[in-house]
C-alpha cells in the first residue's frame, strides 16, 4: 500500500486507528482454548469486530513465536485471512528487527517477499546498511523506533552529543537521508506527549505509528495537538486497551465497541484538519 492509498483510506474510514494483535494465551477467554488454533480463532474474531473501524492491523511476532511452529501458523493464517477478507487494511509486522546488511535483507525478504506485508518494525541502532534493505521493496514501509513510550527510553534516547542533539532527532534526521516520508514511517510513544512537536520539526511530513494510547496512558487529543497534519499523517496503536476489553465469551463485541469510541474521537480530530 502507498502513501496515497494510506491517506484514503483514513478519510474514508475517518479512522487513523491501527490494532495491535498482541495475543497472549494466558488472557484470551478461556472457552477459545479448546479450538484447534485458539490465538488465530481469537485474533479471526477480533478482526471481524473491529475492522470497520480501524485502518491497520500490527500482530506483534514476540506473542506468536513464543508458541513455536503453533504460534507461526496462527500468524501465517491471521496475514491469510487478513489479506482474503480485509484486503485495504495496512498491515504491520511488528517484529523490530535490525541486523548487518546480509540479514537484513532476508528478514526484508520474509515479510516483503514472504508474507507480502506492508510494513515491519525495525530498530535504527545498526545504522544504514542494516536499514536499507527493507527500502528497497515498492509500497512497503520501514517503521522506524524513533522515540518509545517505554520507561527505558530515557536510558539512550535522551542522550545530548556535544551540540544538544538529543538520539532520537539523530535517527529522525539521519534516517531521512536514507528513506522518504513515502516509505519511513516513525514509532512515537504517545506518552511523550509534547515531544511530539519536537518530533514535527524534522519530521514535517512522515506518517507516526504512535503506540501508548489507552492501556500505557496516552491521550489521543494530545498527540493529535502535537502530531497531527493534513494528510493525517498519524497511525495510533491501540492494543490491550481493545483486544482484552473483556475476556468473557462476549470479547469480540467488546472489542468492537472499543475500537468504535477511539474511531468516533479521531473522526473528530480529522473532522478539525
Amino acid at each position: 500500500m502507498n502513501r496515497k492509498q494510506l491517506i484514503e483510506q483514513i478519510f474514508a474510514k475517518k479512522s487513523f486507528l491501527c490494532v495491535g494483535l498482541d495475543t497472549d494465551l494466558n488472557k484470551v477467554p478461556k472457552h477459545l482454548l479448546k479450538e484447534e488454533n485458539p490465538i488465530f480463532a481469537f485474533n479471526k474474531a477480533i478482526i471481524d469486530a473491529t475492522a470497520p473501524y480501524c485502518v491497520a492491523y500490527k500482530p506483534n511476532l514476540a506473542f506468536y513465536e513464543c508458541y513455536g511452529l503453533k504460534g507461526i501458523k496462527a500468524f501465517e493464517d491471521t496475514v491469510t485471512y487478513l489479506k482474503e477478507n480485509y484486503p485495504k487494511h495496512f498491515i504491520i509486522a511488528d517484529a523490530k528487527r535490525g541486523d548487518i546488511g546480509n540479514t537484513s535483507k532476508m528478514y526484508a525478504h520474509t515479510f516483503f517477499k514472504e508474507y507480502d506485508l506492508d510494513a515491519v518494525t525495525v530498530a535504527p541502532y545498526m545504522g544504514e546498511d542494516s536499514i536499507t534493505p527493507f527500502l528497497e521493496y515498492e509500497n512497503k514501509w520501514v517503521v522506524l523506533l524513533a522515540l518509545t513510550s517505554n520507561k527505558g527510553s530515557q536510558d539512550f534516547q535522551f542522550f545530548e552529543d556535544k551540540d544538544g542533539t538529543r538520539l532520537f532527532e539523530r535517527v529522525l534526521a539521519k534516517s531521512q537521508e536514507w528513506g522518504t516520508p513515502e516509505n519511513l514511517i516513525y514509532v512515537v510513544g504517545a506518552t511523550q506527549g509534547r515531544m511530539f512537536e519536537d518530533i514535527r520539526k524534522l519530521a514535517p511530513e512522515s506518517f507516526l505509528l504512535v503506540p501508548g494510547v489507552g492501556a500505557q496512558g496516552g491521550s489521543l487529543q494530545e498527540v493529535c495537538k502535537y502530531g497531527i497534519i493534513k494528510d493525517c499523517g498519524l497511525l495510533v496503536n491501540s492494543s490491550r486497551g481493545i483486544i482484552y476489553a473483556s475476556n468473557e465469551e462476549n470479547f469480540a463485541e467488546a472489542a468492537g465497541i472499543k475500537a468504535k469510541e477511539l474511531q468516533e474521537e479521531m473522526a473528530a480530530e480529522l473532522a478539525k484538519l
